[in-house]
């Protein structure tokens, strides 16, 4: 079985699952919180407006996204800026949700997905005018390999966002990645995953021809997503557990986990990147 079959361990769970932990787009990556009286909802529409800039998305441009989990930025960009969307992710479930949704708001012309790994697909070369991964690289092997497709995917000074959960550096690796919760996380929650330090994003990234445009720190923001998430896992624990036995112990100590790393242990970062020709 390969590492991103294996993460279908959780998130090709029951889809009633991520409804009632995350927010209504079951938007599974950090919001951004402009105020104090943000909500999580406004703060993941905040956080997908921001990915749009990133990337100059306008209407009729293409955006592939790699990892599209429940397609709540392919949905998003389709419904807001007119742009044509396809989804890559190895989730069944997730597909069939897409499908739903896109039909429902009279997306199915702008919105697209493929069932599998990105490393089974092989986009038409210089296709896109941006990609995307939203924490979905720490699910993939090949950092190198990754990078390359997705160079070669876009079209001239296309553009690529990648946000990653990062180790802070490579001796907080060394020093965490092996402990009890780490393993718990990597392995009970996700059943594989790579966390490395932002510096090997970036090597992957300039090898592959990539000019680095900006980098973002996003760590509070996820810190904050995660309460939130915490407090609706807390609100709907008997719902929770009704599909699954034990599931709300389960989450909150993942959550919990991942939010006391922040800044000491892990940082959550946003690259922007362009194909400079």
């Amino acid at each position: 079985m390969s590492a991103e079959a294996r993460t279908n361990q959780h998130y090709d769970q029951d889809p009633r699952v991520f409804e009632l932990y995350l927010d209504r787009t079951r938007k599974y990556s950090a919001g951004i919180y402009r105020t104090d009286e943000d909500t999580l909802d406004q703060a993941q529409q905040n956080k997908m407006h921001y990915v749009a800039d990133r990337l100059g998305l306008e209407p009729g441009k293409r955006l592939l996204d790699i990892g599209c989990g429940w397609g709540s930025l392919i949905l998003f960009m389709a419904a807001e800026y007119d742009a044509r969307t396809v989804g890559i992710s190895p989730a069944p479930n997730q597909h069939t949700y897409i499908a739903e949704r896109a039909a429902a708001a009279g997306l199915t012309d702008r919105v697209s997905t493929l069932v599998g790994e990105f490393e089974e697909h092989q986009p038409e070369p210089r296709s896109f005018d941006a990609v995307s991964m939203l924490g979905s690289i720490v699910h993939m092997p090949d950092l190198d390999g990754v990078f390359r497709k997705a160079y070669a995917a876009l079209k001239p000074r296309g553009r690529m966002y990648v946000s990653e959960s990062c180790y802070r550096n490579a001796a907080k690796r060394a020093e965490f990645a092996e402990r009890e919760n780490s393993v718990f996380v990597r392995d009970s929650i996700f059943g594989w995953g790579d966390m490395r330090p932002l510096s090997d994003l970036v090597r992957g990234a300039e090898n592959a021809g990539f000019t680095v445009v900006a980098v973002d720190d996003l760590t509070q923001d996820y810190w904050r997503t995660i309460e939130d998430w915490l407090a609706n896992v807390e609100r709907n624990a008997d719902r929770l557990n009704a599909i699954e036995p034990g599931l709300s112990d389960q989450l909150s100590r993942y959550l919990k986990t991942a939010n006391a790393g922040w800044g000491f242990t892990t940082k959550h970062y946003a690259l922007t990147l362009q194909k400079s020709r």
